[in-house]
C-alpha cells in the first residue's frame, strides 16, 4: 500500500508539474525598415512592439485557459515594395498568427495581399487610404489615414498661418502621393492657390535644384510628402536658400530625428502626427519615461502606437478565446473598443480608426512639440 500510494503521489505531482508548466508560444511578426534611411522609426516601432511583448510575457497572458508567451518574429522590408511582399510570405510560412506593421504605405499595399490570402490580421500603421479600400477584413489601421493628416496640414495652413499660396514636393512613394494628393484637395478647399508640384524620390538629399524654382514663386508654405531622412536636409537647404516658406509634412517628418538633423532649421517646421500629445495625461508621460529608461532613447511617431497594438491584439485574442483562429481574432478585432495609451482602438467598417485625433507639432530642442497658438 506504501509503494502505491507514493507512486500516485509521484503521478499527481508529475501530472501538476506538466499542468503549472504548459504554454502556448504564439508568434507575432511585424515588418518594417530596419535598415537605410528610415532605420531608426523602424527600430523605434519595433522597440514599442517589444516594450509591449514583455510586459505581457512578464505579467502573464491566459486565453482560453492556456498561458500564452508572445514571441517576436521581427523582419527588415528596407522600406521595398518587392522585398515587403517576400518578407510577409516568410512571416505567413513562419506561423504568425498577427502582424504589425508595415509601416510604408508602399509596402504594406501590396504585402496586404500577401496576408489577407493566408487570413492573418494585419495592424499597420500606413497611413494610404487605398490600404483599407481594397475590401479586405484583415486590415486594421491602428494610426490616422494620409486624408486625416494632409487635410490637417492643409486647414492648418489656410487658418492658423493665413497662407495663400503653397508648393508641394512629392517622393512619389505610396505614402507620399497619397499625403500630398490630401493635403492639395483640403488646401484648394480652403482657398490656398498650389503654385508649384515637384518631385523627388525617397533617397534624395539634395533639393537646391527644386528650391530653386519654388523660390521664384515665393510661397508661403511648402508641403513635402516624404519622411525625416528627406525634409532635415529639405529644412536645412530652405533656410540656406532663403525662402521665408514654411516646411509643412505629416507624420513621416514629425520625429526627434527630424528636429537632430536638421537643427536650427528645423524651427521652420510644422506637422502632423495621429493621436493627442503623450505628455497630457498620465499614462503617456508613463510611457515616455519607460520607453527611455528602457531604451536610452526618446520614443518617436509611432512606437506608443505598436505598443498599443499589441495589447489591443492581446484583448481581443482574450475575448475571442484563442490564439490560433485567425478568423475569430479578426472577427474580435472588428468588434473591438479597446482604451490605450494614445486613445481608443475602435474600427469601421473597412479597418480604418474611428475618430482617429490629429495633432499638429512644431519643433523645438530637437522634439516635436504640441503647437500652442
Amino acid at each position: 500500500m506504501r509503494n502505491l500510494a507514493v507512486t500516485l503521489t509521484a503521478v499527481l505531482s508529475a501530472g501538476f508539474t506538466i499542468s503549472a508548466c504548459a504554454q502556448e508560444v504564439v508568434i507575432i511578426g511585424h515588418s518594417g525598415p530596419l535598415s537605410g534611411p528610415q532605420a531608426v522609426t523602424g527600430k523605434d516601432n519595433e522597440n514599442g512592439l517589444r516594450l509591449a511583448l514583455e510586459e505581457i510575457n512578464k505579467t502573464g497572458l491566459i486565453v482560453g485557459g492556456k498561458k500564452v508567451t508572445f514571441k517576436l518574429a521581427s523582419e527588415d522590408d528596407q522600406a521595398d515594395p518587392r522585398v515587403g511582399v517576400q518578407i510577409a510570405q516568410k512571416l505567413v510560412d513562419s506561423g504568425v498568427v498577427a502582424v504589425l506593421g508595415p509601416y510604408n504605405s508602399g509596402v504594406a499595399i501590396p504585402a496586404s495581399r500577401v496576408y489577407n490570402n493566408a487570413n492573418v490580421p494585419l495592424l499597420p500603421v500606413a497611413s494610404n487610404p487605398a490600404l483599407t479600400q481594397q475590401g479586405y477584413k484583415n486590415i486594421f489601421r491602428i494610426g490616422a489615414s494620409d486624408s486625416l493628416l494632409g487635410g490637417t496640414m492643409a486647414e492648418f495652413a489656410a487658418k492658423t498661418l493665413k497662407a495663400k499660396t503653397a508648393a508641394i514636393i512629392d517622393d512619389r512613394s505610396a505614402y507620399g502621393q497619397g499625403i500630398a494628393e490630401e493635403f492639395a484637395k483640403v488646401a484648394k478647399a480652403n482657398g490656398i492657390n498650389i503654385v508649384g508640384q515637384e518631385f523627388t524620390n525617397s533617397s534624395a538629399m539634395d533639393f537646391l535644384s527644386i528650391l530653386t524654382t519654388i523660390k521664384g514663386k515665393n510661397p508661403d508654405v511648402i508641403f513635402l510628402g516624404g519622411y525625416a531622412a528627406q525634409g532635415a536636409p529639405l529644412a536645412r537647404q530652405m533656410v540656406q536658400r532663403g525662402l521665408k516658406a514654411k516646411l509643412l509634412g505629416g507624420d513621416g517628418i514629425c520625429s526627434p530625428d527630424m528636429g537632430r538633423v536638421a537643427g536650427d532649421a528645423a524651427s521652420i517646421v510644422y506637422c502632423a502626427q495621429g493621436g493627442t500629445s503623450l505628455d497630457k495625461s498620465a499614462e503617456g508621460r508613463e510611457f515616455l519615461t519607460k520607453y527611455k529608461k528602457t531604451y536610452n532613447a526618446d520614443a518617436q511617431v509611432y512606437a506608443v502606437s505598436y505598443y498599443d497594438g499589441l495589447k489591443l491584439l492581446a484583448d481581443a485574442m482574450t475575448k475571442a478565446g484563442t490564439t490560433t483562429d485567425k478568423a475569430k481574432i479578426t472577427a474580435q478585432l472588428a468588434k473591438e473598443n479597446y482604451k490605450g495609451v494614445a486613445g481608443t482602438y475602435a474600427f469601421d467598417a473597412v479597418g480604418e480608426l474611428k475618430g482617429a485625433p490629429t495633432t499638429v507639432y512644431t519643433i523645438k530642442n530637437s522634439q516635436p512639440v504640441p503647437y500652442a497658438q
